[in-house]
C-alpha cells in the first residue's frame, strides 16, 4: 500500500488550516507524516515540509502568530497585494482561449516585473526549522516563469529546500519569483491549486484543499480521474473555516484563528480520512 498526502495552496489561512487538520487527525491516532510521499503545492509545500521534517506545526503556527510575518511573505501588510494585478493574472490562466502552457508563460511575463531580492527567501528560511530535504519523499511544486513548465522539486533535483518552498510561494504579481539554476520560479498553484495527479499510482491519498470554495472544479475533477483505483479522502474548509479565511488568505493575523478551525474540523474528516489511511 503506498500512501500519499497532497497539500493544496491557499495563503496564510491555507498554511493554518491545514496544519490545524494535521494536528487534530494526529491527536485522533491518525498520522498523515506517516506518508510514503508528501506532495505540497503553495502553502501546502510549507506545510509538507514541516509535516516531512516532523515539526510541531502547533508550534510552527505559533511562530508565525507572534512575529506577524507570513510564511509567504516578505511584509507583514497584507492590504498592500495589488488585487487587481493578481485577478488579472487568474483571469490569464482561467482563459478558456488559451492553451494552459501558454497562459502559464503570459502570467510568467507578468510575475517578472518584481525583482527578486532574496529577502523572501531569508524569511522563509528563518521560520523552517528544518532546511535540508527530509528522507521522507516530498514533491514541491513550481512553475518557470519563462516557459510556462511544470516543475516539481524533490531532494534529487538540486535545489536548495528552502528555495524551492521559496518558489512554490511566489503567488504572481504578490511576490518575486525565486531564482534557482540560473531561472525564475513562481507558484505551483499556477498550474493547479493541489497538482494532485501527482499521486497517481498511490493506493490511497489524503487530499487538503483550502481553495476548495473558490476553485474551479474542472480541473481538479480530472487530477482525481489520473488516481485511477485510489481511495480518496478529500478535505476541504467547512463553512465555519471559510467564514474565518474572509476574502484576504494572506493576512497574517489569520494564523491562529484558521489553525483553530482547521483543528475543529478534524473530527468531521476522521472517518473519511481513517478509511484511506488505514485500509
Amino acid at each position: 500500500m503506498t500512501r500519499t498526502l497532497v497539500l493544496g495552496g491557499g495563503g496564510v489561512a491555507g498554511i493554518a488550516w491545514e496544519a490545524g487538520i494535521v494536528t487534530g487527525l494526529r491527536r485522533a491516532g491518525i498520522e498523515l507524516g506517516e506518508a510514503d510521499l508528501i506532495i505540497g503545492t503553495s502553502a501546502g509545500s510549507v506545510v509538507g515540509t514541516l509535516v516531512a521534517t516532523e515539526a510541531d506545526l502547533e508550534s510552527a503556527v505559533g511562530v508565525q502568530a507572534e512575529t506577524g510575518v507570513s510564511n509567504v511573505s516578505t511584509a507583514s501588510n497584507a492590504s498592500a497585494v495589488d488585487m487587481e494585478a493578481v485577478m488579472a493574472a487568474f483571469g490569464v490562466l482561467y482563459d478558456p482561449s488559451l492553451e494552459p502552457l501558454e497562459a502559464r508563460r503570459r502570467v510568467g511575463e507578468m510575475a517578472l516585473a518584481m525583482q527578486d531580492t532574496g529577502a523572501r527567501i531569508e524569511t522563509i528560511g528563518d521560520r523552517l526549522p528544518v532546511k535540508e530535504w527530509p528522507e521522507r519523499r516530498l514533491l514541491i511544486t513550481a512553475v518557470d516563469t519563462g516557459t510556462g513548465e511544470f516543475v516539481v522539486w524533490e531532494r534529487e533535483s538540486g535545489a536548495p529546500l528552502v528555495a524551492a518552498v521559496a518558489s512554490s510561494c511566489a503567488v504572481p504579481c504578490v511576490f518575486p519569483p525565486v531564482e534557482i539554476g540560473g531561472r525564475r520560479y513562481m507558484d505551483g498553484g499556477v498550474r493547479s491549486a493541489t497538482n494532485a495527479d501527482l499521486a497517481a499510482g498511490s493506493s490511497a491519498v489524503v487530499l487538503l484543499e483550502p481553495l476548495a470554495h473558490v476553485s474551479p472544479r474542472s480541473r481538479l475533477e480530472a487530477e482525481l480521474a489520473e488516481l485511477g483505483e485510489a481511495t480518496v479522502a478529500h478535505v476541504v474548509p467547512d463553512e465555519a473555516s471559510v467564514a474565518v479565511f474572509g476574502t484576504n488568505v494572506l493576512d497574517p493575523a489569520l494564523w491562529r484563528p484558521a489553525f483553530q478551525a482547521g483543528l475543529a474540523q478534524a473530527p468531521a474528516a476522521q472517518e473519511s480520512v481513517a478509511r484511506a489511511w488505514k485500509d
